[in-house]
């Protein structure tokens, strides 16, 4: 189960389409942090329950935080009911849930002591997912990669805690040690990140995708619901690339079975050619091994919270 006194950090690296796998999920864990990756990552449930499997042996024996998989709770998504069951058999610690909150799935995750935490956008899928019985919430908020909100991370993180007493996590534009700190400070449990850890050894993110991360700024982030249906941060050099040909024009209906389980040469290439990243990008200036990312972000985490612990005692 979830163990936040073997972690090293209050960050959850979050799940990334085609970019986390069992490589940066045990890496993570065996830094201090969660590691996480989305059920859909595998193209088949069988190869899902193999990278369960090999992650559960990466990590036997060793005290770490705890994994997580992130399971799309979409009608089109037609693998759900059965990487749900495949996650209680292994009883993984920690299901991320997104587009969907579900009561029975979280009595599912609740029967062996597992945890659920959904990712919100709004008050109102927060208030939802409060109802569904949930463990945490996930305030995706502006500037986060992937599927984003359009609040300020204050804003939404604030008024969330004004009605839920759990887990509270804090994404959109974390990068740093010093912003996981605010995070925390400003109510947070957790901080959710995801672009920053794109560029690690241990991402399956192509070269030319970390490369392109590494030499933008928060403007040349495009926020757009061409590619899936769903407002999304992207890359906006990798949408010129693709010159739109992959982008869906509006209106298109959302179907996850379609987008993310297509055969790879197929409609899924959108995802592939058109990278998503969050405003952050602009303080990420090379690639490295998730180990030394860890320690360099706690460090950086132990240094802000100093800073803060100074400004208080200089008041007093």
């Amino acid at each position: 189960m979830l163990n936040p006194n073997n972690a090293q950090l209050p960050v959850i690296a979050a799940p990334m389409f085609l970019v986390s796998g069992p490589e940066i999920v045990t890496a993570c864990c065996k830094s201090g942090i969660v590691g996480t990756f989305p059920a859909l990552n595998q193209r088949t449930n069988e190869g899902f329950r193999e990278w369960l499997v090999s992650i559960e042996q990466s990590l036997e024996g060793v005290a770490h935080p705890g994994f997580g998989v992130n399971l799309i709770v979409h009608k089109t998504n037609p693998r759900l009911q059965q990487d749900l069951e495949t996650c209680v058999e292994h009883k993984v610690p920690l299901i991320i849930t997104s587009l969907g909150a579900v009561r029975d799935l979280v009595d599912a995750v609740h029967s062996y002591g597992g945890k659920v935490f959904h990712d919100v956008t709004t008050l109102r899928h927060a208030q939802k997912a409060i109802d569904a019985g949930v463990d945490g919430l996930i305030a995706v908020s502006a500037g986060a990669g992937g599927h984003a909100g359009t609040l300020h991370p204050l804003a939404l993180l604030g008024e969330i805690r004004q009605r839920f007493s759990g887990t509270l996590i804090s994404s959109g534009c974390i990068s740093s040690g010093a912003d996981v700190a605010s995070a925390i400070a400003a109510g947070a449990d957790y901080a959710y990140m995801g672009t920053r850890f794109i560029c690690t050894d241990e991402s399956r993110a192509a070269i030319a995708y970390k490369a392109m991360i590494e030499q933008s700024s928060a403007k040349d982030i495009v926020y757009t619901d061409k590619v899936s249906g769903v407002y999304a941060n992207f890359l906006g050099a990798s949408l010129a690339a693709a010159s739109g040909e992959e982008a869906h024009p509006d209106g298109k209906p959302i179907d996850f079975g379609e987008e993310l389980l297509a055969p790879e040469d197929g409609d899924a290439k959108a995802w592939k050619d058109i990278w998503s990243a969050g405003h952050g990008v602009g303080n990420i200036h090379s690639t490295v091994p998730v180990a030394a990312l860890v320690d360099e972000l706690t460090h950086d985490y132990q240094n802000a919270l100093q800073r803060a612990a100074d400004l208080v005692a200089k008041r007093h």
